[in-house]
C-alpha cells in the first residue's frame, strides 16, 4: 500500500512546486512590467563624473534635458569631479540599479581609465554598469605650430626624427585622451617624441601657438578655430574618416599612418546605470534617449560642440566599450603611462 501512494504523492508534490516556480516568475515579470509602466515616477539623476564647465558637462545638460521632455519628467545633473572621472563612477556603480541613477560615461572612464588606475579604480567597467546607448563620438585633431613649416604628418614625423628633443607635444595631462594619442603617433612611427602634461588642454594649446611645443592633439572645438586663425595649422584627425567639423583635414590613414584608429582612434560618451537594471527600464531609456539624441535641438546643439551623435541600442555600447578597452591597454600599456 505505502509504494502505491507514494507515487502519485511525489507527483504530486513536483506538480505544486512546479505551480510554485510559474507563480514566482509569474509574479516577477508582472512587477517587472508594472515597474517598467510606472516609470518614471520620481526625478532622475544623471551623473555628470567631471566638474561643471567642460564638455562633459555640457552635453550631458542638454541631453538630459531632452531625456526629461520625453519622459515627462525632471532630470537632475549631479557633478562628481576626481580621479579622472573614478570617483563620479564609483558612486554611480554603488547607486540603486532603479533606473533613477544614471550617468554619462566615457572613453577615459571605461577604456582608458582602467589600465591607468588598476586595482584602486573602485568599480569593473564591464560588470558594475549596465549599458544604456551609445550617445555620441568624437575626434581628435593633430595640430602643428605654424613656424616649423610642417605641413603633412609626414613632415612632422621626419622633423622629428632629425631634431630629437625638440618635438614636444602637450596634453589635458598624464593618461588623457590627447597624451595617448601623441604616445600612439609615437609608437607607429618610431620618431622621438617627448610629452608634457599640462592641467587641462587649453594651456598647452596656448604654447604650441607660441611655439613652446611642437604639437599636440586637440578636439575639433578647440583646435580648428585655432587652425582656421592660422594659429596653428592642423594636418591630421584620429578617426577613420573625416570628421565633419574639419572635413579639410585627412585622416591619419591618408596622411600615411597606417592602423591608427583601429589601434584606438575613436572617442565617445555613453549612457550608463548600475549593473542589474531591469530590462524594461533600460528599454525606456534606450527608447527616450534615442529619440531625445536624434531631435533636431539636441543635433544642433552638440554638434556646435563638435560631437556627432550616435544614440545606439545598449548593446552596441558593450560592444565597443570591450574592444576598446582592449585597444586602450595596449596604448598605455606602451606608453607606461600611471597614476600614482
Amino acid at each position: 500500500m505505502f509504494y502505491k501512494t507514494r507515487g502519485p504523492l511525489v507527483c504530486m508534490r513536483w506538480v505544486n512546486m512546479l505551480w510554485l516556480c510559474l507563480l514566482v516568475f509569474c509574479a516577477s515579470v508582472t512587477t517587472h512590467a508594472l515597474a517598467a509602466d510606472a516609470y518614471p515616477a520620481k526625478p532622475i539623476r544623471w551623473i555628470v563624473p567631471f566638474p561643471p564647465g567642460g564638455p562633459t558637462d555640457g552635453f550631458s545638460r542638454i541631453a538630459a534635458s531632452a531625456l526629461g521632455r520625453e519622459l515627462n519628467t525632471t532630470v537632475v545633473i549631479e557633478n562628481i569631479g576626481g580621479m579622472g572621472a573614478g570617483i563620479g563612477m564609483q558612486a554611480l556603480a554603488r547607486a540603486a540599479a532603479d533606473g533613477y541613477s544614471i550617468g554619462l560615461n566615457t572613453t577615459g572612464s571605461h577604456t582608458i581609465n582602467p589600465h591607468l588606475y588598476g586595482a584602486k579604480l573602485g568599480y569593473d567597467p564591464i560588470t558594475d554598469f549596465t549599458p544604456i546607448t551609445l550617445a555620441a563620438d568624437y575626434v581628435n585633431v593633430l595640430v602643428v605650430n605654424p613656424k616649423l613649416g610642417i605641413n603633412n604628418v609626414a613632415e612632422l614625423i621626419a622633423w622629428a626624427k632629425a631634431n630629437p628633443g625638440k618635438a614636444t607635444f602637450g596634453s589635458a595631462g598624464n593618461g588623457a585622451s590627447n597624451h595617448l594619442h601623441g604616445e600612439l603617433l609615437k609608437q607607429l612611427t618610431g620618431a622621438p617624441m617627448q610629452h608634457v602634461p599640462y592641467r587641462g588642454s587649453a594651456p598647452a594649446m596656448r604654447d604650441v601657438i607660441g611655439g613652446q611645443l611642437a604639437f599636440m592633439f586637440d578636439i575639433p572645438i578647440t583646435a580648428m578655430p585655432q587652425a582656421r586663425a592660422g594659429l596653428v595649422k592642423a594636418i591630421g584627425v584620429t578617426a577613420d574618416k573625416r570628421s565633419p567639423f574639419a572635413l579639410e583635414v585627412p585622416t591619419m590613414a591618408e596622411a600615411g599612418i597606417k592602423g591608427f584608429a583601429e589601434a584606438g582612434g575613436s572617442l565617445w560618451f555613453g549612457v550608463v546605470g548600475p549593473a542589474g537594471m531591469p530590462r524594461p527600464i533600460v528599454n525606456t531609456l534606450n527608447a527616450a534617449l534615442v529619440r531625445a539624441l536624434r531631435s533636431p535641438e539636441v543635433r544642433e546643439r552638440t554638434t556646435a560642440q563638435g560631437f556627432t551623435i550616435v544614440a545606439s541600442p545598449p548593446e552596441e555600447l558593450t560592444r565597443v566599450m570591450k574592444a576598446d578597452l582592449q585597444a586602450w591597454g595596449r596604448i598605455v600599456r606602451a606608453s607606461g603611462a600611471i597614476v600614482d
